[in-house]
């Protein structure tokens, strides 16, 4: 387990759990900690769970509906392919809404930034016009285009 670990706060975390777990290729849960079971033998509710997204390390707590997410802190996915990029989005954006510059707040409130790779060297583009169209392209974009960005 790395030294830092994102910890997000979840009203009912094992929808959650599900939901990420699904969406990413490379994704597996590594521990589920529930309530202690019943007299009866029964298991209660999810605590927390450990879970890893494409490598990140994330601990999901569920601890009910005193706090929700906001958009000072996003997730943010890097694409390689406008595929990667449109799949990746759609079903992050599953009951969720989709935000400017290719921002999404999902179902359960968490921000994702999904981006493509090549966005960071366009917006280094040693001329100015260009990486100010690129900057333009960018912030006019619900759904992010490498293509789009490519031609600014």
């Amino acid at each position: 387990m790395p030294k830092i670990t994102p910890f997000p706060w979840f009203d009912g975390n094992a929808e959650a759990l599900n939901f990420y777990t699904a969406i990413f290729k490379n994704a597996k849960v590594a521990e589920v900690i529930r309530v202690r079971e019943t007299d009866s033998g029964e298991s209660g509710p999810v605590v927390c769970a450990t879970f890893e997204l494409e490598d990140q390390a994330f601990i999901g707590f569920n601890g009910g509906p005193a706090f929700s997410f906001t958009p000072a802190i996003s997730l943010f996915v890097r694409c390689e392919t406008q595929e990667e990029l449109v799949e990746s989005r759609e079903k992050l954006l599953d009951g969720g809404k989709p935000r400017q510059c290719g921002w999404l707040t999902d179902r359960f409130g968490i921000s994702w930034q999904i981006v493509p790779t090549i966005l960071q060297k366009l917006l280094r583009d040693k001329d100015a016009e260009r990486s100010g169209r690129v900057v333009r392209a960018m912030l006019n974009a619900v759904k992010p285009d490498i293509g789009l960005s490519r031609e600014a």
